[in-house]
C-alpha cells in the first residue's frame, strides 16, 4: 500500500514492456523450422504467460477474490486439457503418407 492509505497500482508500462518482449519472442519461436510439438509447447506457454499479465493487471484479478480465480483457472485447465488431447492431430502429416489417393483420382485415372 501507499503512504497516503490507497493502494497502489501496477506500473502499467512495466507490463507493457513485457508483454511486448514476450509477443517479440512469440514471433522468433514461430519463424524456424524445428519441431511442431516443442513449437506448439513454447507458444502455448508464452500466450498463457501474456494472458495471466492481462489478467492479474489489466483485469484487476490480482485484486478479486478467490472463487473468481478459479472461475477462470477451471476453463484454461479445460484449454490446457483439450491441446494436449488434441496434439497427435496436430503431428497428423507424417501419417499422411500411406493413405490412398481418394476415389475421384482413381477414377480419373482410369478414363484414359
Amino acid at each position: 500500500m501507499a503512504q497516503d492509505g490507497h493502494k497502489e497500482h501496477p506500473k502499467y508500462m512495466n507490463i507493457f514492456w513485457w508483454l511486448l518482449g514476450l509477443t517479440i519472442v512469440e514471433v522468433a519461436v514461430a519463424i524456424p523450422e524445428y519441431s511442431i510439438v516443442l513449437k506448439a509447447i513454447l507458444l502455448i506457454g508464452l500466450a498463457s504467460s501474456k494472458a495471466a499479465l492481462v489478467a492479474i493487471y489489466f483485469m484487476h484479478l490480482k485484486f478479486e477474490r478467490k472463487t473468481l480465480a478459479v472461475i477462470v483457472i477451471t476453463p484454461f485447465l479445460i484449454c490446457v486439457f483439450l491441446v494436449i488431447m488434441l496434439m497427435p492431430d496436430l503431428t497428423l502429416d507424417g501419417r499422411i503418407e500411406g493413405i490412398e489417393k481418394p476415389a475421384a483420382e482413381v477414377m480419373d485415372t482410369s478414363a484414359h
